[in-house]
Order: C-alpha cells, then sequence, then structure tokens
C-alpha cells in the first residue's frame, strides 16, 4: 500500500509543470474550461471586498455559458445608458429627429423689417445643438428680412419639466461636465470650454481663454506661475454660491502643456438665450428688449427648424458616455409618450414597460436616471442580459444600438483597451464608471463566430478602477478567445 502511495506521488511529481499533466487533469469540457478560467481569474485578491456580478450568455442558443451573482441588486454606472437608447429606438424610433425652433411674433411679409413682438427659441431636448448652429439659426432671421426686434428674445422651455439635475447626484459633481444640468434649449453640452495657457515667467498669471466667449459668465483668474515643476490648477465655478462665475486658482509649471475643463454653467437656457443675444448683435440685428423665459405665443410664425437625427445623438451618447444626451433623451421619451412636459419618472416608467415586454419584472430593480450617475440605482447582470438579447432581436434597430456602442482598442470609452488582443475590434460593448463601480456589458464573437452578449458588473473598491478594467478585459478577451 505505501509503495503504491509512492508511486502515485511519483507521478504527480513527474507530470507536474508539464503539458501532460494539465490534459490528464485539467478539464476536457472548453465549456467547462472556460468557467475554470474565470474562476481563477475572480479569484485574485483584488476581489475580497468587492462585489461582482457576471452573466454570458450565447445569443446563438440562448445558453448560459457563465453567470455570478447574475441576479445580485449592482450599481450600473453609464451602462444604465443601454436602457435609454435601446428605449429611446424602441419607442421614438430611429428616424426620430430632434428640434430647435425660432418664431416671430412678425409675418415674413413685414415691410419695416421690424418684429413688432418678441423673437422665440424653443427647445425640444437636442442634446447636440451648438454655437456654430445657434448662427445659422440667426442668419435664417437676417434672411427673412429682420433687421430688429422690438420685444424680448423668449427661451421656450415648456417641453421639459424644471427638474434639471438627476435624483441622488453628488452635490460635488458639480460643477463638472459630465453633471451638466439638462434643459430643451441645451447649447454646447450647456458648458463652458476653459483652456488655461502656461506663461513664460513665474509669478506671472496664465492666460485663460473661454470658449464660446460670452458675458453669461465671469472670470476670477488668480493663479500664477511657477518654476518648481508644481501643478496645482484649480479650474472651478463658484456653484456653492449659485454664480455664473469661473474660477481658476492654484499655480501651474512653466511650460505645462494646456489645462482645458467642461465647467458647467447655471440657468442653460438663460446661456442659450444669452448666446443668442450675442450672435444677433454679430449679424446686426438690434434688440430692443431683454431675454426671459416663456411660452411661443400661438400666433407667433416659425421661421426656421433646426434638426438632429436620432442616429447621430445616439451614436455620440454611446461611444462618449454624454450624461447629457442620456437625461435629455430619457425626457423626450417621457414626452413622447405622455404628453409634455417630458419627465425623468415619465421617461423611467416607459423605459420599465419596454423592459416589462423583454420579460423583465419591472420591480426588481430601481432606476432613477437617464444616465448612471446616481449611486441610487440598482439592476442586475440579468438585466442587461434580456436587454441586450432583446436589441439583438430587434433586426430593424440593431445595426444602430450595436454601432452606437463603443469598439475595443478603436473609439470612444474602449479605445485604448483590449488592443492586441483577439478582442480588439471584436468588442463592442458599453462601459460604466462612478466612484466605486466600474461595469461592462455589449456584445462579441468567439472564435468560432458564435455571437455572445455579456454584463459584468463590479462595485465597492477604493481607488482606481484600472486594474478591474484589466480583469473586465481578460474577460473578454477569454470570450474571443472561446471555442466549442
Amino acid at each position: 500500500m505505501r509503495n503504491k502511495r509512492l508511486l502515485v506521488a511519483l507521478l504527480l511529481l513527474l507530470f507536474s509543470g508539464c503539458s501532460t499533466y494539465n490534459s490528464i487533469f485539467a478539464p476536457q469540457n472548453p465549456l467547462q474550461k472556460f468557467s475554470k478560467n474565470i474562476d481563477r481569474i475572480l479569484s485574485d485578491s483584488l476581489f475580497i471586498p468587492c462585489q461582482t456580478g457576471i452573466k454570458i450568455v450565447s445569443l446563438a442558443t440562448g445558453e448560459v455559458l457563465y453567470e455570478r451573482n447574475a441576479k445580485l441588486l449592482l450599481r450600473p454606472a453609464s451602462n444604465m445608458k443601454l436602457l435609454a437608447t435601446g428605449t429611446g429606438l424602441m419607442t421614438l424610433g430611429k428616424d426620430y429627429e430632434f428640434k430647435t425652433q425660432v418664431f416671430a411674433d412678425t409675418s415674413l411679409q413685414n415691410k419695416d423689417s421690424v418684429v413688432h413682438g418678441n423673437l422665440y427659441f424653443k427647445g425640444y431636448g437636442d442634446p447636440d445643438f451648438n454655437t456654430k448652429e445657434l448662427a445659422d439659426m440667426i442668419t435664417s432671421v437676417k434672411n427673412a428680412g429682420i433687421k430688429e426686434i422690438e420685444g424680448n428674445l423668449v427661451g421656450d422651455v415648456s417641453f421639459f419639466d424644471n427638474q434639471h439635475w438627476g435624483t441622488g447626484w453628488m452635490w460635488d459633481d458639480e460643477p463638472f461636465g459630465f453633471a451638466a444640468y439638462n434643459s430643451p434649449l441645451t447649447i454646447n453640452r450647456n458648458c463652458i470650454q476653459v483652456t488655461v495657457h502656461a506663461g513664460y515667467k513665474a509669478g506671472d498669471p496664465p492666460t485663460v481663454i473661454i470658449d464660446p466667449p460670452t458675458a453669461y459668465v465671469s472670470l476670477e483668474n488668480t493663479a500664477t506661475m511657477n518654476d518648481s515643476g508644481i501643478n496645482t490648477l484649480e479650474v472651478s465655478r463658484k456653484f456653492a454660491e449659485h454664480l455664473n462665475t469661473i474660477t481658476v486658482r492654484g499655480t501651474m509649471p512653466v511650460g505645462a502643456p494646456d489645462d482645458v475643463e467642461l465647467i458647467t454653467v447655471l440657468n442653460p437656457e438663460l446661456y442659450f438665450l444669452t448666446l443668442a443675444k450675442e450672435e444677433l448683435r454679430r449679424q446686426n440685428i438690434e434688440l430692443d428688449g431683454t431675454i426671459s423665459v416663456d411660452s411661443v405665443s400661438p400666433n407667433a410664425k416659425l421661421l426656421y427648424t433646426h434638426i438632429q437625427p436620432m442616429d447621430s445623438m445616439i451614436v455620440f451618447l454611446n461611444k462618449v458616455s454624454d450624461n447629457l444626451s442620456a437625461e435629455n433623451l430619457l425626457k423626450t421619451i417621457g414626452a413622447s409618450q405622455y404628453g409634455m412636459p417630458g419627465s425623468t419618472q415619465h421617461g423611467i416608467s416607459v423605459v420599465k414597460r419596454v423592459l416589462a415586454g423583454f420579460g423583465v419584472d419591472s420591480t426588481k430593480f430601481l432606476m432613477v436616471d437617464g444616465s448612471g450617475v446616481s449611486h441610487y440605482n440598482l439592476l442586475t447582470p440579468d438585466l442587461f442580459i434580456k436587454l441586450l438579447t432583446a436589441m439583438y432581436h430587434q433586426k430593424n434597430l440593431f445595426d444602430l444600438y450595436y454601432a452606437s456602442l463603443p469598439i475595443a482598442g478603436v473609439d470612444g470609452t474602449l479605445s485604448d483597451r483590449m488592443r492586441g488582443t483577439s478582442a480588439e475590434k471584436n468588442v463592442h460593448a458599453k462601459t460604466g464608471s462612478i466612484s466605486g463601480v466600474s461595469t461592462i456589458a455589449g456584445y462579441v464573437h468567439t472564435a468560432d463566430n458564435e455571437p455572445l452578449t455579456f454584463s459584468i458588473m463590479m462595485q465597492n473598491f477604493i481607488g482606481s478602477d484600472s486594474p478591474y478594467h484589466a480583469v473586465q478585459d481578460s474577460l473578454a478577451t477569454l470570450m474571443a478567445n472561446f471555442h466549442r
């Protein structure tokens, strides 16, 4: 008996560390190997304090290839945008158009070129509208023969309700661009771009450039240059005081690269109207009145409509994970189904109705915004798999949905991930990141060209999300390499 045990021990010693040992003792079923490899990666001590939920499903057969905590409620971060964009396509349709319109209280036949009343701008939630398009709109007013407006410049924001920020958003998310206030009259992502250009001598102030240049904000620049190489520059806004005052403080090394920040503005509809007023002046159209927020007069004449197609909006939304676009889209969805004003709650009701059609129990998850910025949101990997699977089978919509997702190693929030692996240019997925949360969900093709959908949700960690990105990329590469 002792000799037999010795023989077994010698055999184990002989085969340990070589491929023969692995072929004898490793699971022979490819799916078992796949699962074991995932379990091995997730056994890292990195995940001792962290919660992880995963589900991977074959879109060809419906087979579950792997799942762990798939029904655990976790924070989705920007994976929430998959719900908003999927519901937007399902309810508004891929041919939907966002509008921004300009009206006048005077007909185009007015012979004295004067608007005897107001000029109106009405917004319908276009998140991509910018100053160039505003200039084109003012040019259309000029081309209509209008040279003077006796009344006011009026913004109509009746398409949305007056909740301009997400439920559960953190107070200190202000004043950074990812937490812009939503409005049906949106322009320049409701932000100011602030560029700080280093000076050439210690003690001098850096140059600060605001784009667009506008009187809507003021600037306080107390920053100085230093030759110590230390950078304590801070670009902000007096958000605690509810002021549109941009502040540039601290020190910046001589010769440092430009610091470029997007800073939010309060009351974005007034920002829009101020930029419109300034553009009227540039184009030599006189405004006698002031700016205000009100409804378009029922007798006003439509002068011009700017159109933003759904396809380009959704691609930008998902590729760069734009929060403002998601919030405006969710309210637009609400307005389309429940009437004006569009609200987040009405939008969420529509999302739940769509998901119920995909087999999701709407009482088993919590959604409070469209972008995933809020830590209140709680969803499961299983929910995302049901959504992604259902969208895959919406053949008239899936091409656009799929095209909107970042591509590994190519663009969007995945542009620098999974490069040099079989997942590069293969994985199309939405990422998500808020403090202590990292998620990714989307699609990948295996080595057999079998389409898979997956959801990976990780939360409750401290510090950088880079190690969790690395693990997610490894898991995605395993999926891409899987073959039966």
